[in-house]
């Protein structure tokens, strides 16, 4: 669920997101100012970052919340199991997830979307909250859009 509350919402924030990032060529600063919008943008979360892959270990970027792991193996955790896999993890309790990384005790859910460039993974969003069940299919299909408008105009 956005702050805003209605759904037409989501095509204004596709095009503030695009605005934001679209004249900036640094990718940083970019990744920097997406994590603030999406934790200032979206209601009940308390991480919102991106992880780089460099090698077979996914390395801290940008973020907004509470201190965070720095390294995580391709394959460990939701964010490494994400990028090997390719795919959007949505894990509505991940005290459920066999080989959870608990970066912060108070997630309960997390959404891990991967980030492309010459169709090969190089990222991650990672996307806390302290609600279980936070992410619906819509709120997936959104940031995946945000995601994709990263792809294009960032990478």
């Amino acid at each position: 669920m956005i702050k805003t509350s209605k759904s037409d919402d989501a095509e204004l924030m596709k095009q503030q997101l695009a605005e934001l990032v679209k004249d900036e060529p640094f990718v940083i600063p970019n990744l920097a100012n997406v994590s603030a919008f999406i934790m200032d943008t979206y209601i009940d979360l308390n991480w919102v970052g991106f992880y780089l892959l460099h090698d077979d270990t996914l390395i801290l970027g940008p973020f907004q919340g509470k201190p965070a792991c720095i390294r995580i193996e391709l394959g460990k955790g939701v964010c490494g199991q994400s990028a090997k896999l390719d795919k959007t993890l949505n894990i509505p309790n991940v005290h459920e997830f066999t080989g959870h990384i608990a970066c912060d005790s108070a997630s309960n859910s997390e959404i891990v979307i991967p980030i492309h460039y010459n169709n090969e993974v190089i990222g991650v969003l990672d996307i806390d909250s302290p609600i279980f069940s936070r992410f619906s299919s819509e709120d997936q299909k959104q940031l995946e859009d945000m995601v994709k408008i990263l792809e294009e105009l960032v990478f």
